[in-house]
């Protein structure tokens, strides 16, 4: 049902919640339409707070005692140059006495340069000897992270490459990429030394005044980085914050140049502003970078140039010539793996909660979609179904087996699916207490498949069920194993895909803190849980007082109550908040020096950037030892890249032949080839609903197209007008959901009737585009095309788009500019292209826009309403949009045809059965529209026997005096809007009952 209730009363509930029941006692918070929350409390040890606390640390960049390492270091002479068919290899020894600044020089270097392809450029500079068994450095092993090697026709291919690699040993070694076409520098190390230490490497780049890079991932930033910023590579568990290192590792960056042409002669000038003339004409280039290295890793991008710094591995670099961003993308896409191909519900709506505490409640949220008549077509489980949050068991009281399996057999009859939640740690059950037994730690325990210390026992620290231990994805029965345990749960509960979470992969302890503890299990992590007495969400949604006057003040009036009742409980606490603030200046910091040979794994000598400081905060500490020996400091960014792998295998161990859907959150170069991704634990906030365009386009540039964010806010209490905006936006991104936490308002569409029938209208669009999505993924996972699209990658020949990312292309076809401010009824757009001839017709009035070259134009944008154009030039393939995506694909088509300039227009339908890996037959088909005609012809043999039930033509300056399809007069199904210029054809079906695509057709108007 819906819930309409007065935020004042909301306020009074959190308040009464907030000042009830104490820790001490055992406390059950019911479900209510307001909370939407069910926490059991009950007396617990409870790990202290401190034990998530690390060491005080000053990030190098920020830290005025740094020293510079190009101001001490030697640097290194490049000698014994070898030439091959395919590059040149040298050796490079350190130019003299070694400085030994953050970690131990190694002596003797070797570079590699290789032309791998037509379009690819590896340099590799590793240690020229390396011996495991003395090297106190790690190399990054092609069995973790495959390495691009010289493609079979190289020595013919690699004529064709547009890089020229050049070095020099003045003053000391350097190496310089320049494109040939251009005679452009791409890179270059120039004016700079090479420093490589075990622990510690950087080389720099110079670079043009006001370039334009983007990618290296992951964090909330707008889409172009801008050249004064760090971006910190190291996978954390922290709630989406601004500009900091959070989930993802993703050492990639995508750099495109603008020339202005010269119309005399021709030549190009680098551009060195995003401004542009009309009376110019430009051109770009686009290259790709990617460093192949998962230490943790910072690129300081500045003025001029940009300086590469990582805590180990090698220097291993590929450069993707492209010569612009769909090229760049494929290039890249070719060596860390093409994405998955998705099965064809998982682009269906997906509704979650922290919160929906049991079967029940589960049932009652599908009922309402039912009821309120929005398409649903996945039910998620967040961790509320864990028996005390352990993953793979069902809490008997609240999602009994068999319960949850009567459940499911109802959904899966609708055509519905379910994906819980599976965390990342292991509960690692107390030895003293036999009811406390733990059957998949025991599995895994006797096959050896968990972290270790370095002195050989368990690594145990803290998740959600208490002291836990974590999967040691080196060794060979690790995978057996989750395959299994997987298995064994599929047998009681039938998922339809799987939700990785916390794959940092996080721990809310430093080190082994269980080691000594394990007896104390099961334990509280060291912080209020969401829900609990004292950590309630009470917040009020962002802006509330410009749409809420009067309760406003009501609540107002009840804030000063409730800080004067809390003033005694927090008056400790502000004054130690505010002796430490003061002492700032007189922090004491640790700073280490290097011992030759020797590492310091958790307290490396040069400090990152990182969100958390310490880098075993919040995250396994960096010395758990691997079963290989490995040290977690040299694959931390991995794990999460790894248990998706592992689950991946799990599923097609489940389904055989069928396509996993898997969404994690950790995620590496390469990850996109098993899994998509979500944007982790973002806020109710307006900024939110921004940045998850700039977060879409940069996993669109790292290879996973499937993403997308918790709809209307995971934390805080989202409104209406918030949620309203956001569920229109995310219905074009291509992973469809909404999640919130625990103890927040509900925020199902449903809540609010303005946010119902905005959903409907939004999803009403979606659905009927699936077919183009669909068809866009597959050009994806065939070619590694992009779906959600930047503009200024669809017409890269514009300056003025380098930084636009409040709009977005899906696929070629569609423009979408939502609202993305609260209060706002309209929204500024611009339409790329106009110059060039491009035609944009509105989607809801088929009218062409009326817009200059360049314009910035206000767009009408009523609550409930995104604005939403078509691109000249295009064919769109639909269908009937229904009530979830296996009843869509069953009815009939239709098409949308937006004529160019020049009256034309091309489209394509890819069909296959939208699950199974290996196809036994698909269908393909092409249209194309010129001289008053549009054409479409299929290839393949898959049996789609739905008919066309009716084309609309935009574009057209006068009504046709005849049209025929196949050359059969069809005039009396036509209808011409002469305001608009859209030609309507309806009631196709009976023309086209043996199948839309069965025989090849013409349709012709004149």
């Amino acid at each position: 049902m819906a819930y309409f209730i007065s935020r004042a009363t909301i306020g009074l509930f959190y308040f009464i919640l907030y000042f009830s029941p104490t820790q001490e006692q055992s406390v059950t918070i019911t479900n209510t339409p307001i909370a939407g929350s069910v926490v059991t409390y009950k007396p617990q040890f409870t790990v202290p707070a401190a034990a998530d606390e690390g060491v005080t640390l000053i990030p190098n960049i920020k830290d005025p005692e740094a020293v510079d390492a190009q101001s001490v270091c030697p640097g290194y002479t490049a000698s014994n140059v070898v030439r091959s068919a395919y590059g040149f290899s040298a050796t490079l020894n350190l130019a003299g006495k070694p400085c030994n600044l953050y970690g131990t020089d190694v002596d003797v270097l070797a570079l590699t340069v290789q032309y791998q392809n037509a379009d690819r450029l590896s340099i590799n500079i590793s240690p020229a000897f390396v011996d495991s068994t003395k090297s106190s450095w790690f190399i990054l092993p092609e069995t973790l992270i495959p390495k691009p090697n010289v493609d079979n026709n190289a020595e013919t291919t690699a004529q064709e490459n547009d890089f020229q690699v050049s070095w020099s040993n003045t003053p000391t070694f350097s190496f310089t990429v320049v494109r040939r076409s251009t005679g452009d520098i791409v890179f270059s190390s120039a004016g700079s030394k090479l420093v490589y230490e075990d622990q510690f490497i950087e080389f720099v780049t110079s670079m043009p005044e006001n370039y334009n890079t983007y990618g290296l991932g992951e964090r909330i930033h707008g889409l172009r980085l801008g050249n004064n910023f760090t971006a910190t590579i190291y996978a954390s568990d922290a709630g989406d914050p601004i500009d900091s290192n959070i989930y993802g590792s993703h050492p990639f960056y995508l750099d495109t140049r603008y020339y202005e042409i010269d119309p005399s002669y021709g030549n190009m000038t680098l551009v060195t502003s995003n401004a542009t003339s009309s009376k110019s004409a430009y051109k770009s280039y686009s290259h790709g970078v990617f460093l192949r290295n998962a230490h943790g890793q910072e690129i300081l991008m500045r003025a001029d140039n940009v300086t590469w710094r990582t805590l180990g591995g090698s220097i291993d670099l590929y450069f993707f010539d492209g010569p612009s961003q769909p090229e760049v993308t494929k290039q890249y896409q070719e060596v860390i793996g093409l994405p998955a191909m998705q099965q064809y519900f998982s682009f269906g709506y997906h509704q979650c909660r922290w919160g929906y505490q049991n079967v029940s409640v589960l049932q009652e949220v599908v009922d309402n979609f039912a009821r309120f008549d929005i398409p649903l077509e996945t039910i998620w489980t967040d961790i509320d179904y864990m028996k005390a949050y352990r993953d793979f068991e069902m809490d008997p009281n609240t999602f009994a087996v068999s319960e949850m399996a009567a459940f499911l057999s109802k959904i899966h009859d609708n055509g519905q699916h379910y994906v819980p939640i599976v965390d990342s740690a292991i509960y690692k059950p107390n030895p003293d207490n036999a009811t406390d037994a733990y059957a998949p730690y025991d599995r895994g325990n006797q096959s050896g498949v968990f972290l270790r210390t370095p002195d050989g026992s368990e690594y145990i620290g803290t998740v959600w069920p208490g002291y836990t231990v974590f999967p040691d994805w080196h060794s060979s029965e690790s995978v057996p194993w989750w395959i299994n345990e997987m298995a064994m749960w599929y047998r009681d509960i039938n998922f339809d895909g799987i939700w990785i979470d916390m794959s940092e992969v996080s721990s809310f302890c430093v080190g082994s803190c269980g080691s000594q503890n394990v007896s104390l299990n099961p334990v509280h992590p060291p912080f209020l849980l969401p829900g609990e007495p004292g950590n309630i969400e009470y917040d009020y949604p962002e802006g509330f007082n410009l749409t809420n006057s009067t309760e406003a003040a009501s609540i107002s009036s009840l804030s000063s109550v409730q800080s004067a009742a809390t003033a005694t409980v927090t008056e400790s606490t502000n004054s130690a908040e505010t002796i430490a603030a003061s002492s700032t200046s007189s922090t004491s910091y640790l700073r280490t020096k290097p011992t030759p040979g020797v590492r310091n794994l958790n307290y490396p000598p040069y400090v990152i950037n990182n969100v958390q400081g310490d880098l075993a905060v919040h995250a396994v500490s960096p010395n758990a030892t691997h079963v290989d020996g490995v040290k977690e400091y040299d694959v931390h960014n991995l794990f999460g890249h790894q248990i998706l792998n592992a689950t991946y295998q799990s599923l097609l161990d489940i389904f055989p032949g069928k396509r996993p859907f898997i969404i994690g959150r950790s995620t590496f170069a390469g990850t996109g080839k098993w899994a998509g991704h979500w944007g982790g634990d973002n806020a109710s906030k307006w900024f939110y609903l921004f940045a998850s365009i700039p977060q879409a386009l940069n996993f669109a540039l790292f290879g996973i197209p499937m993403f997308g964010v918790d709809t209307c806010g995971f934390s805080g209490n989202s409104d209406e007008e918030l949620c309203n905006r956001w569920m229109q936006l995310s219905a074009f991104f291509p992973f469809y959901r909404n999640h919130n936490v625990v103890s927040t308002i509900s925020q199902e569409p449903y809540v609010w009737s303005s946010v119902a029938d905005a959903t409907k209208g939004a999803m009403a669009i979606r659905y009927a585009l699936l077919p183009y999505m669909y068809t866009l993924f597959h050009s994806a996972h065939t070619t590694g095309s992009t779906v959600m699209r930047a503009l200024a990658w669809e017409f890269p020949n514009d300056p003025s788009l380098a930084a636009a990312d409040r709009q977005f292309l899906l696929g070629p076809s569609l423009l979408v500019t939502p609202v993305l401010t609260q209060g706002a009824n309209t929204v500024d757009g611009v339409f790329p292209g106009i110059s060039q001839g491009e035609i944009w017709y509105d989607w809801y009035t088929h009218l062409a826009v009326n817009a200059s070259a360049g314009e910035n134009v206000t767009i009408p944008a009523p609550l409930g309403h995104i604005p939403l154009y078509v691109r000249g030039g295009s064919v769109l393939p639909m269908q009937e949009p229904a009530y979830t995506t296996a009843a869509s694909r069953k009815n009939p088509w239709s098409l949308l045809v937006a004529l160019s300039s020049e009256g034309t227009a091309t489209g394509s339908l890819y069909i296959d059965d939208g699950e199974s890996i290996i196809q036994n037959s698909t269908l393909f088909v092409e249209f194309t529209a010129s001289k008053d005609a549009l054409y479409a012809a299929a290839t393949g043999t898959y049996p789609d026997t739905n008919g066309l039930a009716n084309i609309i033509i935009m574009g057209l300056s006068n009504s046709p005096g005849n049209i025929t399809l196949n050359g059969a007069s069809i005039m009396e199904r036509a209808s011409f809007n002469g305001t608009t210029g859209a030609l309507s054809i309806t009631g196709l079906q009976e023309v086209t009952s043996g199948g839309a695509w069965k025989n090849d057709w013409t349709l012709r108007w004149t």
